[in-house]
């Protein structure tokens, strides 16, 4: 596997902490695929029960959100009774923007403006980056899981 992920990456699998730093590598390098597009931020695609479309995460994924909620000495958002995801804000803005998974940096909102294209052969080629990533430091997870399976489990204290 070394070599495959990121020259940095330790012979014998990542730590979490450069797992973390590795995917917050492939997470730029989706940023800097979608510059050219933009984002009316209306959070409608946060409405994660009308959209039916949650974003499905990867272990490193949620191990980002987990520690950007612990560096901020922040609890697991509560349900939100209107099904929205439960790290958007009454503004409409996601708490977490810095760290949001995958899914939600690779635009599917038909809102997004930019070239006519999307680039989707980068977002093939980084998703299997960070499931690669993820079968390093979670080899018994086999697919990623929705979001809300995620908040969950460790709600549950799992």
């Amino acid at each position: 596997m070394r070599g495959r992920l990121d020259e940095e990456e330790e012979p014998r699998g990542p730590t979490r902490a450069s797992a973390l730093r590795l995917l917050g590598g492939i997470y730029g390098r989706a940023d800097r695929a979608y510059a050219a597009f933009s984002c009316s931020a209306s959070g409608e695609c946060c409405q994660l029960a009308r959209t039916r479309r949650p974003p499905w995460l990867w272990a490193p994924e949620w191990m980002a959100i987990a520690e950007r909620l612990r560096s901020d000495g922040r609890a697991l958002p509560p349900r939100r009774s209107d099904g929205a995801c439960p790290f958007l804000t009454e503004g409409a803005r996601c708490s977490i923007y810095a760290d949001r998974p995958f899914g939600c940096r690779t635009f599917f909102c038909g809102r997004a403006q930019g070239p006519a294209h999307h680039p989707t052969a980068e977002v093939v080629r980084l998703s299997r980056k960070i499931e690669e990533l993820s079968r390093a430091v979670a080899p018994d997870l086999d697919a990623p899981r929705p979001l809300g399976d995620w908040l969950e489990e460790h709600r549950c204290g799992s």
